[in-house]
């Protein structure tokens, strides 16, 4: 038998379901109707489990474990809303607001952002966190698109796009911490880039306003992200 194929029971926050051994809990948790928040986490792409909002409970563990990165088990039994949780959602959210300058007023993304409509979801009214306001540049060398790294969250789903769908592998990160930065080739403008294709796969899946059209620059600039899943099935699941 594939061991993908096995079936594992467990239960999450106390209601019974079941995946196969291949899937993780927050595919389980999806599959019953359960909903955990994420941000670095996009159907289409591999997970890499970085911005931690999908944390959830696991009893047998006082470690909070990355729900999109951990695979099921028998038995399990997961927990996904708790005050702890909450908690920590509310931290994470607010350190990403306070590490560099978001201004919904005046984004492009305003309306149509992910970051934002997860603070309102998770009960987000202010930041504790002192803001850093760092002097961040703005990439408007290429001729369609624009990045802006003041709005930039570090979720690399440009990064995975571009090296997973479209097999370019344009974009990269650099640098560690506070001081990482998405970058297109080796740190070159993104204009002057020779491996860009120009597809504008990063900018649909970035879920801020950190990628935009420049035709859509100060309007209500709604993406697409869930064309992966379409672009997938057209591809046979690759």
């Amino acid at each position: 038998m594939n061991p993908g194929s096995d079936v594992r029971t467990l239960t999450i926050d106390g209601v019974d379901a079941s995946a196969r051994a291949d899937q993780t809990i927050l595919d389980a948790a999806r599959d019953a109707g359960v909903s955990i928040p994420t941000l670095c986490h996009l159907d289409g792409l591999g997970d890499m489990g970085g911005c931690r909002l999908c944390l959830v409970e696991v009893k047998g563990t006082n470690k909070l474990l990355p729900a999109c990165v951990t695979r099921v088990e028998e038995g399990m039994e997961v927990t996904t809303k708790t005050e702890r949780l909450t908690k920590y959602r509310r931290m994470i959210l607010e350190l990403l607001f306070a590490e560099r300058n978001h201004i919904c007023s005046i984004c492009v993304s305003n309306g149509a952002c992910e970051l934002q409509s997860l603070a309102q979801s998770q009960g987000l009214t202010h930041v504790d966190f002192p803001y850093r306001y760092p002097s961040l540049p703005v990439d408007a060398s290429h001729e369609r698109f624009v990045m802006d790294h003041n709005r930039c969250i570090l979720c690399t789903r440009c990064v995975r796009v571009c090296s997973e769908i479209e097999g370019a592998r344009t974009w990269d990160v650099m640098g560690r911490g506070a001081q990482a930065r998405v970058i297109t080739d080796l740190n070159q403008p993104w204009g002057t880039s020779e491996t860009c294709t120009s597809c504008g796969k990063c900018v649909q899946v970035c879920p801020t306003g950190a990628l935009f059209e420049k035709s859509k620059a100060g309007t209500h600039f709604a993406k697409d992200p869930d064309f992966l899943s379409y672009l997938n099935l057209m591809r046979g699941g690759e």
